[in-house]
C-alpha cells in the first residue's frame, strides 16, 4: 500500500502495477474535478486510470480520447494525481489556459479544499510494536487490524525484517522462481512451501526430535539461517522435479499435492547423494504415493511435514516405517468418486498409468516429457461421454477415473464420439495391427475384449481392478475393503453431493 502511494502520489512517474488478470501494466491516475465535486455521485467512481501514452482507445486501437499534454488535461478537467502533493503549478496552467475565467477558478478553488487538502492533511494511524514484539505477534496485530486488506504473509514479514540487513529476499526469491522455471512441474512452487523446507532442515539439524515448520518457525528463520539453506534447498527442489518426472509427473497442472513438495525437497536435500542410489529412491516414491494416494497432504499439513523429514530418513537408514505410510489407505469405493482434477489420487492415477509403460493410442509412443507436452497429453474418457450419456450409464461411472486415460489431443479428437469398436478400429492399421493395438490398451490397463465389444460395464469392473492393483503396487501395502461397483453403487446414494469430489 506505501508502494502504491508513493508511485500514484509522489514519484512523477508512471505506476507500475497489475491488472484484473495479473498481467503488468503501466497506468496513470487522474481525478475528474467536476465529478469529484458532485455529491450525487460516488468519489471513488471519479478517479480515472489511463494507460502509459494517456489515449483511450476503442477495440480496434482508434483513439477516442487523449489526454496526453496538460493542455489536453486543463480541457478535460482531468486533475493528475501525481500532482497532489504540490499543486501549484497544474493550478497556474489550469488558470492561464482559462484565461483566468472566474467560474473555472472557483471551481478549482472548490477543488482543492475538498479534495486536494483533505488528501494533503490526511492523518494515517499508526500502530506502534517495539522492536521486541515477537514476529508472529506482529503478524497477528496485522491481521486483526487488515481485515478488508490482503492478508500480510511470512513471506512479506521475512522480506521485511531481511531488509533491515539489507538482504532483498524478494529478489533473491524471483531468481530462484526464474531457475525453477526450467521445469514445469514447479511452476506454481510458492514462496511459503520453499521457507517452510528451509525451516524444516534448519529445525532439523539443530535438532532431529524437535523438527517443525509453523508460522512462528518460519518468522523465527534468521537470515543466517535462509543463505546457508536457500541454495541446499533450491538443489533439493531441482532433486524432486526429476524424480518426480520419472514418475511421469511433468506438469504443476498434474502435481497432486503442491505441499507434498516442502518434505519431499527437505528430504532430498538432506539425503544429498544418497538419494540418488535406486533403492533409496524406490523407499523415497513409495513414500510420496503413499502421501498421495493416501490423501495425506489436503489439511494440517505442518505436522505431518514436522514427521516426514527425521522418519523417512530414519527409515531410509533401517529405522520404522514413516507414520505416512502407516497411516496411508486408499479407500477402493474412492474410485467412484474421483472425477476432477480436485482430487489429488485422480492425477496420481493417471501419473502411475503413464509411469507403468501407458503408450498414447494413436502414436504408440511410450510418454516421456517430450511427448507429454508436444503432444498435449490431457486425461480424457475411454468411452466417449456423449456415447454414454446417449445409453442413460450413470455420471458416476462413466466421469470417474476409471473411465478415463492419460491421452493426446490429437487421439482424443480422433475418438470423438464414437463406440469404442468403431474408433478402435480406426485407430489400428487393419486387422494385422490388432494385437499391437490389444498391447497399448493393456499398457493403460484396458482389458482388449470387453473395449472392443462396447461391454462397459464389464470394462469398468475389470479396469477398476487393475487400478486398484497398480495403487497397491505404489503404496507397497494391501488395500482393505475392496467392494463391487453395485455395492458402491448403493453406498454413495447415502454421500453429500459436496463431498464426491473432495
Amino acid at each position: 500500500r506505501l508502494t502504491s502511494l508513493f508511485q500514484s502520489l509522489f514519484s512523477m512517474r508512471v505506476v507500475e502495477t497489475k491488472n484484473d488478470r495479473k498481467q503488468s501494466t503501466k497506468r496513470w491516475y487522474y481525478i475528474d474535478i467536476v465529478a469529484a465535486l458532485n455529491p450525487r455521485i460516488d468519489r471513488e467512481d471519479t478517479f480515472k486510470s489511463l494507460p502509459e501514452d494517456r489515449i483511450l482507445r476503442n477495440f480496434r486501437g482508434e483513439p477516442t480520447a487523449d489526454y496526453s499534454t496538460p493542455e489536453n488535461e486543463y480541457n478535460a478537467c482531468l486533475f493528475p494525481v501525481s500532482q497532489i502533493a504540490d499543486p501549484l503549478d497544474w493550478r497556474t496552467g489550469f488558470s492561464e489556459y482559462w484565461n483566468h475565467d472566474q467560474e473555472k477558478t472557483r471551481l478549482f478553488n472548490q477543488f482543492e479544499r475538498q479534495i486536494i487538502r483533505s488528501i494533503q492533511t490526511y492523518k494515517v494511524p499508526v500502530i506502534s510494536l517495539a522492536s521486541s514484539t515477537p514476529k508472529d505477534a506482529v503478524c497477528q496485530v496485522f491481521e486483526k487490524v487488515n481485515t478488508g486488506g490482503v492478508p500480510l504473509n511470512v513471506f512479506e514479514l521475512l522480506t521485511a525484517t531481511f531488509a533491515a540487513d539489507d538482504f532483498d529476499l524478494r529478489l533473491d526469491w524471483q531468481r530462484r522462481q526464474e531457475n525453477f522455471k526450467k521445469y514445469p512441474v514447479l511452476r506454481s512452487l510458492d514462496s511459503t512451501i520453499f521457507l517452510q523446507t528451509i525451516t524444516l532442515l534448519t529445525t532439523y539439524y539443530e535438532d532431529a526430535r524437535a523438527v517443525t515448520c509453523k508460522r512462528r518457525d518460519i518468522l523465527n528463520l534468521t537470515l543466517e539461517n535462509y543463505q546457508a539453506l536457500a541454495d541446499h534447498a533450491t538443489s533439493g527442489f531441482e532433486r524432486v522435479a526429476k524424480l518426480l518426472y520419472s514418475q511421469k509427473i511433468f506438469s504443476d497442472k498434474d502435481l497432486p499435492y503442491g505441499t507434498q513438495l516442502a518434505p519431499f525437497a527437505a528430504i532430498m536435500t538432506a539425503l544429498g547423494n544418497q538419494a540418488d542410489a535406486d533403492g533409496v529412491k524406490r523407499e523415497i516414491m513409495r513414500w510420496y504415493w503413499c502421501g498421495v494416494l493416501g490423501q495425506l497432504y489436503g489439511s494440517s499439513v505442518e505436522s505431518r511435514f514436522a514427521k516426514d523429514l527425521p522418519e523417512v530418513i530414519a527409515w531410509i537408514g533401517g529405522g520404522d516405517e514413516p507414520s505416512t505410510i502407516s497411516d496411508a489407505n486408499f479407500v477402493p469405493d474412492r474410485l467412484y468418486t474421483l472425477r476432477t482434477r480436485n482430487s489429488a489420487a485422480y492425477k496420481g492415477v493417471s501419473a502411475l498409468i503413464m509411469r507403468d509403460g501407458g503408450r498414447d493410442f494413436l502414436k504408440g509412443d511410450s510418454i516421456n516429457d517430450q511427448v507429454y507436452f508436444d503432444q498435449k497429453m490431457d486425461i480424457h474418457h475411454i468411452f466417449p461421454k456423449d456415447w454414454c450419456i446417449k445409453r442413460k450409464l450413470e455420471a458416476r461411472y462413466y466421469d470417474s477415473i476409471v473411465n478415463k486415460t492419460p491421452l493426446s489431443a490429437e487421439t482424443n479428437r480422433a475418438i470423438g464420439a464414437k463406440a469404442p469398436s468403431v474408433y478402435i478400429a480406426a485407430l489400428q492399421k487393419g486387422d494385422d495391427d490388432a494385437e499391437r493395438m490389444n498391447q497399448i490398451l493393456r499398457s493403460h490397463l484396458i482389458d482388449p475384449d470387453t473395449l472392443r465389444a462396447d461391454d462397459f460395464m464389464a470394462f469398468f469392473e475389470l479396469r477398476r481392478q487393475s487400478i486398484l492393483e497398480r495403487i497397491q503396487q505404489a503404496m507397497g501395502k494391501p488395500i482393505l475393503g475392496q467392494m463391487s461397483a453395485a455395492e458402491a453403487t448403493e453406498i454413495e446414494q447415502f454421500i453429500p453431493e459436496a463431498e464426491l469430489e473432495n
